[in-house]
């Protein structure tokens, strides 16, 4: 195993050309899985490449153990990396494919053997050894792919979407294969992804990328629950966090958010006392799951009426949609709960989750929150019109 590092790395395709990536720094600990996840054409993949070695970079270091690898060919890195079309060779059958780079090593045969079947064990696949490529189904073709990448026995592991190809069903089995694969064997790994899903379980680490630029880095809970601007906010979860636009007023020296159904308003206390912040057009961020139905027993959490506008079941919730200054908001309920459409509701929330976000440059403001204690005695009002 081993730490990498990527120090300041910019990579451009020609002079005159926006950068594909910018100053990349991150660093990984020994045994760390990191998720490079982020939209098409963010630069993620670009990233992995060169990494691996398949395209160098226009500047800053790549370090392996403290070691400067920036120069050295893919062959010396001491790298694998499984890409998203697994790249088997279809006229070899499953052993020989996990065996090739072993034999290309010249490693004894006996080695080999044991080699392949420890791989073949781990993986499960040990009854397709002597089958193609083409007789595989496409999770069966993912794990030789891996098997082959894991019988080198490599420093670094690099995963390019190779969950890409399966099916829904079958992706999330592979992604529970690939978690428990990892608490195993405690490889370094890195693992490019477009999907949220696979960003938030799979990585002890995660970077969130757009246009080349790493837009936060840090655990999964932390990115989920403190998202640094308005991408990272809008692209992790699932459903994604309700964004609702206004302008902050003051009353009684308390920062208020106003919530507006049409039906009542909601006098949101923020907690907040940087006067910066009065009358200034922001953006309040806010996860489904953290707007609740209101309990029989008031708590003195501000709570807002809200007619339904749609509803959809997913079996373990449900999501239901109301508006509030006249944008679409989801709320995310308990599943026996299934309100029906033109039914009005009692919707409540808890300021301390509430974010801020700069309707301008849709950076982070900062956590718009009391603490609970505080909030029990909020000066909420609700009435009815506008």
């Amino acid at each position: 195993m081993a730490t990498l590092e990527l120090r300041n790395v910019n990579k451009t395709y020609g002079a005159g050309l926006p950068d594909t990536l910018k100053n990349i720094e991150l660093k990984i600990n020994d045994g760390e899985f990191l998720i490079l996840v982020g939209p098409s054409g963010c630069g993620k993949s670009t990233l992995m490449n060169c990494i691996a070695g398949l395209e160098n970079i226009s500047g800053g270091a790549i370090l392996v153990d403290d070691a400067d690898i920036s120069g050295m060919s893919s062959k010396d890195r001491d790298i694998a990396m499984v890409f998203q079309s697994y790249a088997l060779y279809p006229t070899m059958s499953v052993r020989d494919n996990i065996a090739f780079g072993l034999k290309i090593r010249k490693m004894p045969t006996a080695e080999i053997d044991e080699e392949v079947a420890r791989v073949a064990k781990l993986l499960q696949i040990e009854h397709l050894l002597s089958r193609k490529p083409g007789q595989l189904s496409g999770g069966q073709q993912q794990r030789v792919a891996m098997g082959r990448a894991l019988a080198r026995r490599p420093k670094i592991y690099l995963f390019d979407e190779p969950l890409s190809n399966l099916d829904a069903k079958l992706r999330v089995e592979m992604r529970t294969e690939m978690k428990l694969m990892h608490q195993r064997l405690k490889t370094t790994t890195v693992y490019v992804t477009h999907d949220q899903i696979e960003a938030m379980t799979l990585g002890d680490k995660v970077a969130v990328m757009k246009d080349g630029i790493i837009q936060q880095f840090g655990t999964p809970k932390d990115i989920y629950n403190n998202p640094a601007n308005l991408f990272v906010a809008s692209f992790i979860g699932s459903p994604p966090m309700n964004f609702i636009p206004l302008r902050l007023q003051r009353k009684d020296g308390r920062l208020l958010a106003l919530l507006d159904s049409g039906q009542a308003r909601c006098e949101l206390p923020l907690g907040m006392q940087d006067a910066g912040l009065e009358d200034r057009e922001v953006i309040l961020g806010l996860r489904p799951e953290q707007i609740v139905l209101a309990g029989n027993e008031p708590n003195g959490l501000p709570t807002i009426r809200a007619e339904v506008q749609v509803t959809e079941p997913t079996g373990p919730d449900t999501l239901v949609f109301v508006n509030l200054n006249d944008t679409k908001v989801c709320c995310r309920l308990a599943p026996d709960v299934a309100p029906n459409v033109g039914e009005t509701l009692t919707l409540q929330f808890d300021p301390s989750k509430v974010l801020l976000f700069d309707a301008k440059t849709g950076e982070r403001l900062g956590v718009a929150g009391v603490p609970k204690a505080e909030a029990h005695n909020a000066n909420v009002t609700q009435f009815k019109g506008r």
